[in-house]
């Protein structure tokens, strides 16, 4: 065998490998390697993807370390040679300034394809024109940052991945933006006001979204395999809807037909339940697996029928987690003609394996609901329930009873 002790194997490696070697190191310790030798000096200069954090560099004074971040970015982008195909800066005391737009006039020019910038509290980022002109981004990341897209903008032709949170947009651009990027697979909007959202977008399968939505109408997502809610109802929000006359429940979910996980979080399932009867929904969703409501009102019979008819039109389903809502909601009076019909019916979940129920207080109509799933889920293997109050006379009332009702 040769005697390797005194050779530099790592030097001589295809700079392809160097790369991914390099791709791993902060960023911060990717260029000190410039130091190693006269053949390292220029190695990393050639990186396709350039991440910085706070890391970067000292933790100093919150000025000091805005201008020593700023100028590590622009001294890495000035000596960087080839393409940069991934562009990503999250620092929380990273401020608005004019260095930022020439990174991003830089980037603009040099094929960026993945780009996310998330500035610290205060003035919030202008995304510049240039910004508009990245033809080939396929991922776009935006942090407390404000959006106003030129009159003559066509879209992000490649963009399959959208996430804006804390974004600042006219209410018409962000459905114009959406619908102008017909590769989108994958949709994130959080803390979002007053925003009525209608959304075009044929190839989206994850949408995620957070804030205080007026509307949200799925008109053209035929492809959407996961979706999470979040959404909060003001008073003024809430006495719009009561005004409509449209079913909220179809507007949202009546054309997601390949639909797999749902989650549903604050006042999502009020939302659901507003406007016309449910009656007979327009399909069935053959593909759904996991069911997840959170803070649903037990004592509201729409919010429940609401749960029952996606939970009885999804013949799949094989998860199902429900927290109760504790807040004072419009109590119905309790119809248990309903719930004895709803048990004797023809209806079973002969996929269902796990359901937690979270939150509960015992009520009539919660103990109605975990009755009719026990005695609808022959396959049924765990079921989970967790009371609000965590009592030991309540647990073993709600046991008792559950325990009696299925012998």
């Amino acid at each position: 065998m040769g005697d390797f002790s005194g050779a530099d194997l790592i030097s001589d490696l295809p700079q392809s490998i160097i790369e991914s070697i390099l791709t791993q190191l902060p960023i911060r310790d990717a260029v000190r390697t410039s130091i190693l030798s006269s053949k390292w000096r220029y190695k990393w200069t050639t990186l396709t993807q350039l991440v910085f954090d706070e890391e970067c560099v000292p933790r100093n004074e919150r000025t000091l370390f805005q201008k020593s971040l700023v100028n590590f970015v622009t001294h890495v982008l000035f000596l960087h040679q080839g393409p940069i195909h991934k562009f990503q800066i999250s620092a929380s005391y990273l401020q608005s300034c004019p260095d930022i737009d020439q990174w991003i006039l830089f980037l603009s020019r040099n094929d960026i394809k993945e780009l996310g910038l998330e500035f610290g509290e205060g003035q919030w980022f202008r995304v510049p024109s240039c910004l508009y002109n990245c033809k080939k981004l396929t991922q776009l990341a935006l942090v407390r940052c404000e959006l106003d897209p030129p009159i003559n903008f066509n879209g992000f032709i490649s963009l399959k991945s959208l996430n804006l949170h804390q974004v600042l947009v006219p209410p018409d651009a962000i459905e114009n933006i959406i619908c102008s990027c017909p590769c989108l697979e994958s949709l994130s909007l959080s803390y979002f006001d007053s925003l009525s959202l209608n959304i075009h977008a044929p190839n989206l399968k994850c949408l995620y979204l957070e804030g205080e939505f007026k509307d949200i109408w799925l008109e053209d997502t035929p492809l959407l395999v996961e979706m999470s809610v979040a959404m909060y109802m003001t008073d003024d929000i809430a006495e719009h809807f009561e005004q409509s006359s449209s079913c909220n429940f179809v507007k949202c979910l009546g054309g997601v037909p390949q639909l797999e996980r749902l989650s549903g979080h604050i006042d999502f399932t009020k939302y659901l339940s507003i406007g016309n009867d449910l009656g007979r929904l327009p399909l069935t969703y053959n593909h759904l697996k996991t069911i997840e409501l959170y803070e649903v009102s037990f004592e509201d019979m729409k919010e429940m029928l609401v749960v029952l008819c996606l939970i009885t039109s999804s013949p799949n389903l094989v998860e199902l987690h429900v927290s109760c809502s504790n807040s004072p909601a419009a109590t119905d009076d309790p119809d248990l003609d309903f719930w004895e019909k709803k048990r004797s019916s023809d209806c079973l979940f002969n996929r269902l394996k796990v359901v937690e129920m979270t939150d509960m207080s015992g009520g009539l109509q919660e103990m109605e609901f975990m009755k009719f799933l026990l005695g609808n889920s022959p396959v049924l293997e765990i079921m989970s329930i967790k009371p609000f109050v965590y009592d030991m006379e309540t647990q073993l009332n709600m046991l008792i009873e559950l325990v009696f009702t299925e012998e």
